[in-house]
């Protein structure tokens, strides 16, 4: 795997995280991190999960949100920004605040991305009884609580992310023991190493981003897990049979399209956990699945993000 990258970043508003994100999802980005400032402002209030010694919380301003993508060296960047400068300003005629829609073009070295952070991200506890401990922290455990080892590198899903904890927190409340999880876009492989460890028979976490997936498989050694496999590629094209529950935290137009083809996959009880949704987004996102045939369970918001659970009709 290449040792350097180049990174993109987009200086935007919370609101656009998600369409922005969106753009570098279309252009087949290699790996996408976001930084929003509502959360770095609740970071603030909890010490456990933050330490902002050394930190520049907000390099471009206190309400400037950033979408970052990685892109190989090869390609042809100047052509990348100018779509994704196009893409912004379709994202302006449609009424989205992307705020000052900048770019920033940085060469980056991949282990000195992915170990500067690390000073940052410390143990936190998600749920009634998820610990997220970063593989290089000590941690002492209390009683009751279950202990996922991370080390995210370049993959989304440290467990910090709104999205991330609601989704670990609804699979708390619906998964059964000896249930099949599917989980979709796995990222780091949080939600699938969650789903084993409370007690799931079987989890197939999948990713479109070799990145992803070679950290997802690592981080599912590292928690000596048999019964979690991690492939590379879509719903669709590497996945067989069906699943007690499918979760999918990705973004609401992959969301909406999810409605439809993971239908062969479910049972008629299945539990659909679908997360990544900005809330301007939310009705879309809800109407699609009433249209599919789904019946919404729970919606529930943190931030400006929202957790939808759905069943079949």
């Amino acid at each position: 795997m290449q040792n350097n990258w180049i990174e993109i970043k987009v200086i935007t508003t919370s609101d656009a995280l998600e369409p922005v994100s969106g753009i570098f999802y279309w252009l087949d980005v290699k790996g996408v991190a976001i930084e929003d400032p509502n959360d770095i402002k609740l970071k603030e209030q909890n010490p456990l999960s933050w330490d902002f010694a050394d930190y520049n919380i907000f390099e471009f301003g206190e309400d400037a949100a950033v979408v970052k993508g990685y892109f190989s060296e090869e390609e042809d960047i100047e052509n990348l920004k100018n779509i994704i400068l196009t893409k912004l300003n379709e994202l302006r005629e449609m009424g989205i605040d992307v705020g000052e829609g900048r770019l920033v073009t940085t060469k980056v070295n991949e282990e000195d991305w992915s170990t500067s952070w690390k000073k940052y991200y410390k143990p936190l506890k998600l749920g009634d009884k998820i610990v997220i401990k970063p593989t290089w922290e000590e941690y002492s455990v209390n009683e009751g609580e279950i202990i996922i080892e991370l080390d995210p590198g370049m993959a989304f899903g440290t467990g910090t992310h709104e999205t991330t904890s609601m989704c670990i927190g609804m699979i708390e409340k619906y998964l059964k023991p000896g249930d099949v999880v599917f989980d979709i876009g796995t990222g780091s492989g949080i939600l699938s190493i969650t789903s084993s460890k409370l007690g799931a028979g079987n989890v197939v976490g999948v990713d479109l981003d070799e990145v992803a997936v070679k950290s997802a498989t690592e981080n599912v050694a590292t928690n000596g897990l048999k019964n979690v496999n991690i492939l590379h590629g879509d719903l669709t094209n590497v996945l067989m049979g069906k699943a007690n529950i499918i979760v999918a935290n990705i973004i609401a137009e992959v969301v909406i399209g999810l409605t439809e083809t993971i239908k062969p996959f479910m049972e008629r009880d299945s539990i659909f956990i679908a997360s990544g949704i900005i809330r301007e987004r939310s009705e879309d996102v809800l109407n699609a699945m009433n249209n599919a045939g789904h019946r919404i369970i729970e919606v529930k918001e943190k931030g400006e993000w929202v957790a939808i659970v759905t069943t079949l009709k």
